[in-house]
């Protein structure tokens, strides 16, 4: 008997069954198509489990995906609340920078910056404080040599006594 896998399990069959004379042959028959059978179940089963477990995994995905779409809308109200709640204290500040023209030309975007961190320690009393990267920008924005003139920036304190400074708004 030839084996050929392109044949499927019926041709196998009919050719068992030609092939076969009666006595011996018919009981090998009877004997491969039981072992057809029980693969054709097995197969059968296992099809029946896979499908199972994928039905599980996306009930189980399903509530996840779910629950983080929930917990991260969460998370943001809470940081928007944080934000909102944390802000004690939120001035707008105009800061005359008129000092920095008098050092040399290298030297006065850097001084430029320590005048604003001067100013705001002295009007605000904090115990830190974090220039923000516009502010900043702001500053440096014609260069080294020749920075503003004067800067209005927003000045917010929070709970810790943090003052952060960003650019007034309108400028």
């Amino acid at each position: 008997m030839e084996t050929n896998k392109d044949k499927g399990i019926e041709e196998k069959e009919q050719e068992t069954a030609e092939e076969a004379p009666e006595g011996e042959e018919v009981e090998e028959a009877a004997a491969v198509e039981e072992a057809i059978e029980e693969k054709k179940e097995e197969t059968a089963e296992a099809v029946e489990e896979v499908e199972e477990a994928e039905e599980t995994k996306e009930a189980i995905e399903a509530p996840e995906e779910a629950e983080k779409e929930g917990e991260v809308e969460e998370v943001e109200r809470k940081r928007e609340e944080e934000v909102e709640e944390e802000i004690v204290e939120e001035r707008i500040y105009t800061i005359p920078l008129r000092r920095v023209w008098i050092s040399p030309r290298k030297r006065r975007a850097p001084r430029a910056v320590r005048v604003v961190r001067s100013f705001i320690q002295r009007h605000m009393k904090p115990e830190a404080i974090i220039v923000s990267n516009e502010v900043n920008e702001r500053l440096w924005s014609r260069g080294i040599e020749k920075p503003p003139r004067k800067i209005r920036v927003r000045a917010s304190k929070d709970k810790e006594g943090t003052v952060t400074l960003h650019l007034a708004e309108g400028d």
